[in-house]
């Protein structure tokens, strides 16, 4: 059994951030997808920093492609309601 009330040297597993138990691929994938949010983040500060309307002009056009998909949303849901004519 593993956890915090094992002797050191004896894990095998780590624990993750639920409790629940990671296996070592289980593991890497969580450490990867932590470093690639990080090098994200860094990127997306270094484009504010350095060219702020560049920065706004990907968030309008981030806000507009969830606008359209939404819209494609919402007409079709209204399709289906008018029986999909």
């Amino acid at each position: 059994m593993t956890g915090i009330h094992s002797p050191p040297g004896n894990s095998r597993r780590a624990t993750g951030a639920h409790g629940a138990r990671e296996t070592g691929d289980a593991a890497v994938t969580v450490q990867a997808k932590k470093i690639a949010l990080y090098v994200l983040v860094v990127f997306v500060l270094y484009v504010i920093i350095t060219d702020p309307a560049k920065a706004a002009d990907y968030v309008q056009i981030g806000f507009e492609g969830i606008s359209s998909a939404a819209q494609s949303v919402g007409d079709f849901m209204t399709w289906v309601a008018n029986g999909g004519e």
